[in-house]
């Protein structure tokens, strides 16, 4: 991860990624590390090699943690081995998602549930498990990750985008609850990242080029455009920012 910027206060920070071992959260783990910071992540699916190719460039192993995350017992339980291995978290980043494709009409109430619990429910519960923690240690910072799908009002993934709003609404709470404890909440909202899941199920070059036509900077997001806003909101450069959602999409929708 080339660093364009150096945050020194995440030195040796203790930080929790939900899927963070793969596509963009990947990304996040390695820009944590090269910052100093020591990094625990959820992944449902096996993420050992990437924590050695961690090891190898950082000296420093991330700590993996196999994890569904729908499974909110378990994910608690993660959250606590990471503070029993690397003390308190002082930065929660929820990342993971699942942005299935569907069809409104075709939705039954199974996997509504089961979009609803990846998308919204476990981020909810992964910052009610940190805050304690937040507190205790005088404040920190949570980065909630949402889309800028919802605000397009695009079509085909109605659950998805629903949860995508609700994180915004409750990042907004959250931030309003637990701002006397110096507890910073934001929202992130990603363009379309091209990361390899996306090129393989829907970057076409049809596709690509009419997104680009709608981008004010002509060029196609990369993670690092993401890791570098995420270390931002998560490090005290931005201490007197919470309650807001921040967009990075090289200017296809606008805020305010």
């Amino acid at each position: 991860m080339t660093r364009a910027a150096t945050f020194h206060d995440l030195d040796g920070r203790s930080v929790f990624i939900t899927g963070g071992g793969s596509g963009i959260g990947a990304s996040l783990t390695d820009g944590f590390l090269a910052q100093g910071a020591r990094v625990a992540f959820v992944q449902r699916t096996d993420a050992s090699a990437f924590c050695d190719e961690m090891e190898a460039k950082y000296g420093q192993r991330p700590l993996y943690l196999p994890c569904d995350i729908t499974d909110i017992a378990a994910l608690k339980s993660c959250i606590a081995s990471a503070e029993d291995a690397h003390g308190p978290v002082t930065a929660l980043v929820n990342n993971a998602a699942n942005d299935k494709r569907h069809d409104t009409l075709d939705v039954e109430e199974s996997f509504w549930d089961w979009s609803q619990a990846i998308n919204l429910k476990a981020y909810f519960f992964a910052c009610q498990a940190v805050i304690p923690m937040l507190r205790e240690s005088g404040g920190g910072a949570i980065v909630n990750f949402s889309s800028i799908s919802y605000m397009m009002g695009n079509a085909g993934y109605p659950s998805y985008t629903t949860a995508n709003s609700g994180i915004n609404g409750m990042t907004r709470s959250l931030a309003r609850e637990f701002g006397p404890d110096r507890i910073r909440v934001n929202a992130l909202a990603p363009g379309w990242v091209l990361t390899d899941k996306q090129k393989d199920l829907w970057a076409t070059p049809e596709a690509l080029a009419a997104h680009l036509e709608r981008q004010c900077l002509k060029d196609h997001l990369e993670p690092r455009d993401i890791v570098d806003a995420t270390l931002f909101l998560a490090s005290d450069a931005s201490r007197m920012m919470t309650g807001q959602a921040m967009v990075v999409d090289g200017g296809v929708v606008v805020t305010g």
